[in-house]
């Protein structure tokens, strides 16, 4: 249990120190992925993101609410993918929570009527977690000459 437990933390940890994600939506028959700052909740289970309501996202989530966060932080090779459910919501008071002078590039400010929020809820997640590009390519080379697989770091699956 406790195993599980510090996967589910590190997951967590991980997503709140990269902070930016592509948020992958359907759309139809494909894929399609955009940067977003994510706001974690940790003790809510939960990831939320300012959108609105006039972005493609909001449509596509209404049809197929399964989404996916791809966070990635290639100098230090620590990646979190996060499958979950999304919904929008018009919470006028969780905005004015996740108001942040970045979301001052896209509205005027939080009372801006056409902003949104979307929900995540995970239900899984995957980690990579190396030591960074020099060790790993060194730990590469080594396992290369030796015939062995390099020890590349953590790597889990997680339910969330």
């Amino acid at each position: 249990m406790a195993h599980i437990e510090d996967d589910t933390t590190k997951v967590w940890d991980l997503a709140e120190k990269i902070g930016f994600c592509m948020l992958t939506t359907q759309t139809g028959s494909d894929l399609r992925a955009r940067p977003m700052a994510a706001h974690a909740e940790r003790l809510e289970n939960a990831f939320y993101f300012l959108t609105d309501v006039a972005s493609h996202k909001d449509e596509e989530i209404a049809r197929h609410p399964n989404v996916c966060l791809a966070f990635a932080d290639s100098k230090g090779q620590k990646y979190v993918s996060i499958s979950g459910t999304a919904e929008v919501q018009n919470d006028r008071e969780r905005i004015r929570d996740l108001w942040s002078t970045p979301a001052k590039a896209w509205w005027d400010s939080a009372e801006d009527p056409s902003i949104r929020v979307l929900k995540i809820i995970p239900s899984s997640a995957e980690y990579w977690d190396s030591p960074g590009t020099v060790i790993s390519y060194i730990k590469m080379a080594a396992a290369a000459v030796s015939n062995t697989r390099p020890d590349m770091g953590e790597n889990a699956k997680v339910d969330m």
